[in-house]
């Protein structure tokens, strides 16, 4: 009887096995049918529009990029909607400063003459950029105000119906001579770089002389009232950064705007995390001698602009490494070579001189920038990446500040 009922057991145990196993393997070819056919459905809305359920990634302060449902039509709008109605040129590699985190103290090799886009050449990208929705050009270099041909260069731009503002971003040094034309012609913006207000640490950040050419050059933007005028700082911790409250103190006497950036890695500025100070630590520091308030900041903007109460300048934080400013972006950069860049960071470019000189029309020139602006991805992947990444990018001195 045991035998029996022992024997009926493990018959009941062995039914039970060979049903559960049945009904676990219809289970796994019910979710195998199904993820075949999502899978089906989502490559193709993949081949339509990159997926028709919006995908949605960080951005600076609490925003969120959004993948539009459909490609922008707008040659300058990119998948995520930014529109970049800014364009930043390089007119020239060349600099007269050697600044330790723009370039190395032997400097870079330049392209020859014949690689770089010619006056002709840039006034016709520059029409093309208006056309499609550009309003503001800066000029960058290397150093633009050592190009031969600068101040009829802007000249011609301040020719070109659509284009609003015309900005240059320079060292300074050669600039005072040649501002007031500038002007006349239609510069409407200036920054100017000064990383530091004692003269004898100039030489060692710039490794050249001239701090008094830079501070000649800013009293004389001052003079003619460009608004505002801003001085550019990249802080880095232990070579200037006890500097902070000096520059705080100067918008005190003048109407100038300081903006401190934070020390970004490209390939030979030897960039280190110890030297890096994020706007925060900046921050801190100021308000332990001076009271701050926050200010408006206009759209795209990539400062953070905050004020000290009866001052008449301003100051402003570019955290690009610590919190940048990705999602707002509205800037593509243009290098002398014509090379067009659509991120700072980013290591892809396209040729414009190549297409310009194989013959390529107008429409076949915006169809190209349409392209790389559609390719442009949500943010830049991290200082940490991009400083294991830099030697794919090229030198600042030759991207453009």
């Amino acid at each position: 009887y045991q035998r029996r009922v022992r024997g009926s057991r493990m018959l009941f145990k062995s039914i039970f096995r060979k049903r559960k196993c049945r009904t676990h393997k219809n289970n796994l070819q019910k979710r195998s049918s199904s993820c075949a056919t999502s899978l089906s459905a989502d490559s193709s809305k993949i081949k339509k529009v990159a997926d028709q359920s919006p995908t949605f990634v960080p951005s600076t302060e609490g925003k969120m990029l959004k993948i539009l449902e459909k490609v922008p039509d707008n040659t300058l709008k990119d998948t995520y909607g930014r529109f970049h109605n800014y364009l930043r040129i390089s007119i020239t590699e060349r600099c007269n400063l050697r600044c330790t985190y723009c370039m190395p103290e032997e400097g870079v090799p330049l392209s020859a003459k014949d690689h770089l886009l010619t006056t002709e050449e840039l006034i016709r990208v520059c029409r093309l950029f208006v056309q499609e929705g550009v309003d503001k050009i800066r000029l960058t270099g290397g150093e633009p105000t050592i190009r031969k041909d600068v101040v009829e260069l802007v000249k011609e731009l301040g020719q070109i119906s659509g284009l609003k503002q015309i900005a240059m971003t320079t060292n300074g040094i050669v600039l005072a001579k040649k501002l007031p034309k500038l002007v006349e012609y239609g510069l409407t913006l200036i920054n100017i770089s000064l990383d530091t207000l004692d003269p004898l640490k100039f030489p060692i950040i710039t490794r050249r002389n001239g701090f008094d050419n830079v501070m000649n050059s800013i009293k004389t933007a001052l003079q003619l009232k460009l608004n505002p005028v801003k001085v550019n700082v990249v802080v880095q911790r232990g070579i200037n950064d006890e500097e902070i409250n000096d520059f705080v103190a100067w918008t005190e006497r003048d109407p100038v705007e300081i903006r401190f950036i934070e020390y970004m890695p490209f390939d030979g500025n030897t960039w280190s995390d110890k030297r890096f100070m994020p706007y925060g630590e900046m921050i801190n520091v100021i308000k332990k001698k001076f009271p701050l308030e926050r200010l408006y900041d206009e759209k795209n903007n990539t400062s953070k602009t905050y004020g000290v109460p009866g001052f008449p300048g301003k100051i402003g934080f570019i955290s690009s490494m610590s919190n940048h400013f990705c999602g707002t972006c509205n800037r593509l950069r243009l290098m002398a070579d014509g090379s067009l860049k659509v991120c700072l960071f980013g290591s892809t470019e396209v040729s414009l001189r190549d297409k310009m000189r194989e013959g390529a029309t107008d429409t076949e020139l915006t169809d190209i920038i349409s392209m790389a602006v559609k390719r442009k991805k949500p943010s830049h992947g991290g200082m940490y990446n991009i400083d294991a990444n830099k030697k794919l990018n090229r030198p600042m001195i030759l991207i453009g500040g």
